[in-house]
């Protein structure tokens, strides 16, 4: 078998490289063992996000006496919740899998290990290609915590098949994936304690991101601890424990079962990566700015690249490999500028561009100002007064470098600053753009004025 493109999975990254390939002429294989979908469809986005609107619908049951409302007995039964999760999911993937069995690409169901930099093993045939693109997504990481094997646990992948809630889970980090499940069986009845090594949650953005949603967390029942050192996991008396340190003392905690959502890793095991002398960095495949590996003629996107693991960034990066791969004497980059991020809690966190700890650390001047949703109209009028809208600009052009937002509809809100920066905008545009009231997004233009104020 010959190609002129052979992509290694069939996830979003993977089929957004063999669209943009063979939209220029070239012959695609996609090789993917299957199940055929990919994370986001079938680990990952949708599924979480379906199974975090039901615990969203719970939360605002048990507020109805907030509102004037007579009060509602409100239980959740987890099975059917991820029974319409499988149906949506169900959907979702074979669509997906009707997409990669389209004619224009030729599907391979194997798995793919390289043999030298120009050819692949694929079940007992070789395929060659003039040039490769990595597409292989990542899988849950190990993590050495002495007795965790012994002790048992579950993953984010097992937590979407579950059927009955337990009791109480003792949940192990605090990135998108432990957060947003941590709230969902919090919400629908499940005991919950939340370990953080870091100070905060959600440790790559800025602190003051973080401190509404743990605020959010203890209101409702978590115990979260932040800034701890996890010292082993045992079995004991038929429940699963937890020792750890947390401010100077030795500490222990115990509940049904474990959730190690402490990270995943790039998925390369078994590609063989040292035939085809593809170079790696802590388990990370290595590419520059259009996507190229080392070896010229080899690709790596998506999360196997370790560089920003969102969907919507796999994509770009996807396209552009695909374009490169086809278009040797041009180049199509990938720009980071409009890099964002959703975190899908309650309250939620949504940022785009540069935070406060990037700029400090690279030494890139700013302004700041912030407004928080308590002081907002549309807010108060819907009970969601958590957090607050945060704006970075240029202290000369006033252009806004970043946005970040931590409160209702975040995720949705986050887009009029993608926006924004997309046309190179500043704070003058932002606060004279017109904005209806009473509305959430109106909340944006108080920083913006602010700050257009501080650049006269």
């Amino acid at each position: 078998m010959e190609f002129d493109v052979a992509i290694l999975g069939g996830g979003s990254a993977g089929y957004a490289a063999a669209s943009s390939a063979q939209s220029h002429g070239a012959r695609v294989a996609i090789v993917d063992p299957g199940p055929l979908g990919g994370l986001c469809i079938l680990r990952g986005c949708m599924p979480t996000k379906t199974i975090l609107r039901s615990s969203d619908i719970i939360s605002l049951m048990r507020r109805a006496n907030e509102f004037g409302l007579l009060p509602v007995e409100a239980g959740a039964d987890l099975a059917a919740i991820n029974d319409r999760k499988n149906q949506l999911i169900g959907e979702f993937a074979d669509y997906r899998v009707e997409q990669l069995k389209d004619p224009r690409f030729t599907l391979i169901q194997e798995k793919a290990e390289f043999i030298s930099p120009n050819e692949v093993q694929v079940g007992t045939s070789k395929l060659k290609a003039k040039s490769f693109i990595i597409a292989t997504g990542s899988v849950v990481a190990d993590y050495p915590i002495p007795g965790l094997k012994e002790t048992g646990y579950i993953t984010s992948d097992d937590a979407l098949t579950m059927r009955e809630a337990p009791e109480s889970i003792i949940v192990l980090g605090a990135g998108a994936v432990a957060v947003e499940l941590a709230q969902f069986f919090l919400r629908i009845g499940t005991k919950v304690t939340l370990l953080q090594r870091s100070g905060y949650i959600l440790s790559q953005g800025d602190e003051g991101l973080a401190r509404p949603v743990e605020d959010r967390f203890r209101e409702e029942g978590m115990d979260l601890f932040t800034g701890t050192k996890i010292i082993k996991a045992a079995k004991e008396n038929g429940r699963s424990a937890i020792y750890f340190e947390h401010e100077g003392k030795d500490k222990r905690v115990e509940a049904e079962t474990i959730l190690q959502a402490l990270g995943r890793r790039p998925n390369i095991d078994g590609l063989n990566l040292q035939a085809a002398e593809v170079k790696t960095d802590k388990g990370r495949v290595t590419v520059d700015g259009e996507m190229r590996t080392n070896q010229k003629n080899i690709f790596a996107v998506g999360d196997v690249n370790g560089i920003h693991e969102v969907v919507h960034i796999a994509i770009q990066q996807g396209e552009a490999a695909g374009f490169n791969a086809c278009n040797p004497e041009t180049s199509k980059k990938v720009d980071d500028r409009l890099k964002a991020s959703v975190v899908f809690t309650d309250p939620a966190v949504a940022s785009v561009g540069l935070s406060e700890k990037e700029c400090k650390a690279a030494n890139i001047d700013y302004l700041v100002a912030s407004h928080p949703f308590s002081d907002h109209g549309k807010s108060m009028c819907l009970g969601e007064t958590h957090g607050h809208v945060k704006i970075l600009c240029n202290p000369v052009s006033g252009e806004v470098l970043g946005g970040h937002i931590v409160g209702p509809e975040a995720g949705e809100l986050i887009h009029e600053i993608i926006t924004l920066m997309y046309f190179r905008g500043t704070v003058n545009d932002l606060m004279n753009i017109p904005h209806y009231h009473p509305t959430l997004a109106e909340i944006l233009t108080y920083p913006a004025e602010e700050l257009a104020d501080k650049i006269k």
